[in-house]
């Protein structure tokens, strides 16, 4: 088993040890989707202008979607722990090592997301004081660990600029057109749409430079101010992205 092999076999042990406590803990499982529902929707209104952007939609619409969504990955959990042994022989070495990469940024969300939620169902102020946003910073200031968050982060930018890689990468796109039936008979489906989606978002950027300074700069602006700014004025700012319905995201979203 080669490197990336072993880091995406040690991120999904992670991944199913907090998915088996959740469905034996229906309130943790409820107080866990509520709390990536909430993320998904400060994401929204963090990067509504990517989501409108033209040459950044649909790489903004990749990130909501597999990186900060609550949608269930079950399927995809399942398919990357059923070949964790073997994928270096089904995929080049590149695609393996974005296959890792992903890996740890769902282990290391799930695990902060997991965590989150556990103080979301301990804030005994949420029964009387408050908006969800104001619940949100309690929780997140409770927790701590900013350096947990800083490379959550990281990785996530790493991952991006590995996608980023692979479209530079003479012939891939082909082979992994050429994957798609091997991948079918072999059910893994939903690594294939992963790589495949991730593949066309960066390409069509042409370049992803601009696109993660943005996401680096906005994510640690977040970091910041739910660490350090006073709490009235962080709450504010939240309350103000979550109240942000936008019809456009949603349409981009379903289609």
């Amino acid at each position: 088993m080669n490197n990336s092999s072993c880091k995406i076999h040690a991120a999904l042990e992670v991944v199913v040890r907090l998915t088996e406590q959740r469905a034996g803990d229906p309130a943790l499982a409820r107080a866990s989707t509520e709390v990536k529902r909430l993320q998904a929707r400060r994401f929204h209104g963090t990067y509504a202008d990517l989501l409108r952007n033209p040459r950044y939609m649909t790489a903004a619409v990749f990130f909501l979607e597999e990186l900060y969504s609550d949608k269930d990955f079950a399927q995809r959990d399942q398919q990357f722990a059923r070949i964790a042994n073997t994928i270096s022989r089904l995929f080049p070495q590149a695609v393996v090592d974005t296959a890792a990469a992903l890996a740890e940024v769902h282990a290391m969300t799930e695990t902060l997301d997991d965590l989150m939620a556990r103080e979301w169902l301990a804030d005994q102020s949420a029964l009387t004081a408050g908006s969800e946003g104001a619940r949100y910073i309690r929780c997140w200031r409770r927790l701590g660990d900013a350096a947990a968050r800083h490379q959550q982060l990281e990785v996530v930018l790493q991952l991006g600029r590995q996608l980023d890689g692979l479209t530079r990468t003479r012939g891939l796109r082909t082979l992994l057109k050429m994957m798609r039936r091997p991948a079918a008979v072999a059910g893994l489906n939903s690594l294939q749409h992963f790589l495949e989606t991730g593949f066309d978002a960066f390409a069509e950027m042409r370049g992803a430079d601009d696109f993660l300074k943005v996401v680096s700069e906005r994510e640690s602006g977040w970091i910041h101010a739910l660490f350090e700014d006073e709490a009235a004025v962080c709450e504010t700012r939240l309350r103000q992205l979550l109240a942000a319905d936008d019809p456009h995201v949603e349409n981009l979203l379903r289609n």
